[in-house]
């Protein structure tokens, strides 16, 4: 009898700690409304994507989900948990940074600001060959994020390092119009104050490096991703920072790509880092 107790009163201890443990880490690491940043589905990827960085649905159609594997000049489509993945070619290996689906196409960005697009239906072929290149169309720099305005057919472009930076109190970006030939044609300009970041994340010059970001279909809100400060900065549509989040690195190790289904579940792929194996994270959007 006393033996039966001692294995239930350590039962209960661990149980207790455990708790305990996992309210100090969503107090260590808060999460924006709707969503619990501590408690991720996790799915692992193959080694055909350890360098993942960039996620995208088409039409916010969860069941498929679009990437690319950086340096490679493919697009791979597939749903998740299912090893059945499928990839098109659209162009020789290179620095591909993020995906977006506009318009029924698909658009790629090149680390250098060039970008290519070509129909999303295409993606059910081994290789395409009808992709249109668009050089020029933003300023000097490196690129990381892109997101789709789909209902608008427009495109994000957000700026990691460019080169007409004057200091590191702005982050810019450019907006593209995506036309239904699937050309690319400029639509104006934003900007993230980063003094805006500074102030509500109660730190002193942050070096803003944005990584990736989307837009939540319901509140228009955007969700913007820097992988090398482990932080998510929430603005509202006119790009006004209303939130910052510190990202646990357990978790996110290396997120480099986000994207929402039209549920408002949010996706963060995390490239591989020094972890096993890359993952694409879930978070479900819970009703408050």
């Amino acid at each position: 009898m006393e033996s039966k107790f001692k294995v239930y009163t350590l039962f209960v201890f661990c149980t207790l700690l455990a708790v305990a443990s996992c309210e100090s880490q969503q107090q260590r690491y808060p999460s924006p409304s709707g969503y619990n940043l501590t408690k991720p589905k996790i799915y692992k990827m193959p080694s055909v994507l350890r360098e993942i960085s960039g996620i995208a649905f088409d039409q916010l159609n969860g069941d498929t989900l679009f990437t690319e594997q950086d340096e490679n000049g493919k697009v791979f489509h597939f749903k998740l948990g299912d090893r059945n993945i499928q990839a098109t070619r659209f162009f020789k290996n290179g620095d591909f940074e993020d995906i977006a689906i506009c318009n029924h196409y698909v658009v790629m960005l090149r680390s250098d600001g060039v970008l290519f697009s070509f129909p999303v239906s295409e993606t059910s072929k081994p290789e395409t060959s009808q992709v249109k290149v668009f050089e020029n169309l933003l300023p000097s720099g490196e690129y990381e994020g892109l997101a789709s305005a789909d209902a608008m057919g427009r495109i994000y472009v957000l700026c990691k390092h460019c080169n007409s930076e004057k200091s590191k109190k702005w982050g810019g970006g450019s907006i593209l119009q995506v036309d239904a030939s699937g050309n690319l044609s400029p639509f104006g300009n934003f900007e993230i104050d980063i003094k805006s970041i500074d102030a509500v994340a109660d730190a002193h010059k942050i070096v803003f490096h944005p990584s990736a970001l989307a837009q939540n279909p319901l509140t228009r809100d955007w969700f913007v991703l820097s992988s090398v400060n482990k932080l998510l900065v929430i603005t509202d549509e006119n790009w006004k920072v209303k939130s910052v989040y510190p990202l646990d690195p357990s978790v996110f190790n290396q997120p480099e790509g986000i994207a929402f289904d039209r549920q408002q579940n949010l996706y963060i792929s995390n490239e591989i880092g020094d972890k096993a194996a890359a993952t694409v994270l879930v978070f479900s959007y819970r009703h408050s």
